[in-house]
């Protein structure tokens, strides 16, 4: 599975941008999706996973109510809206993904994500 992250940039605190993962390699409405991000100096963090229908979410507190993460299973794609950004959100943002565990509990876990994108540089001035 190759993945391709696009769409970070620069943008004001309370700006918006919506990252861009495609994927090829795989048919796409088998795997299930995340997005991590990683700031200068710490470890790796989740931020939000989709199942394979779309139909389950899972987002990680600091992110909850600000961003959205979707999918275009036509389209291989999936997507991470972020609004009301914050400083605190500067970081590289990877897309990954999880083509065994079903279940959305394992969805934080960087362990069941087989593949990761390069990572696209997300940087929130205030």
């Amino acid at each position: 599975v190759q993945l391709q992250a696009s769409g970070g940039g620069l943008a004001q605190a309370g700006g918006s941008l919506r990252l861009s993962c495609a994927a090829s390699g795989r048919t796409f409405s088998s795997i299930s999706m995340g997005w991590f991000r990683q700031a200068p100096g710490k470890e790796r963090e989740f931020v939000a996973a989709i199942s394979r229908s779309g139909g389950s979410t899972v987002y990680a507190d600091s992110v909850k109510g600000r961003f959205t993460i979707s999918r275009d299973n036509a389209e291989n794609t999936v997507y991470l809206q972020m609004n009301s950004l914050e400083p605190e959100d500067t970081a590289v943002y990877y897309c990954a993904a999880n083509l065994y565990y079903s279940d959305s509990y394992n969805y934080p876990k960087e362990y069941v994500y087989d593949y990761w994108g390069q990572g696209t540089q997300v940087t929130v001035s205030s």
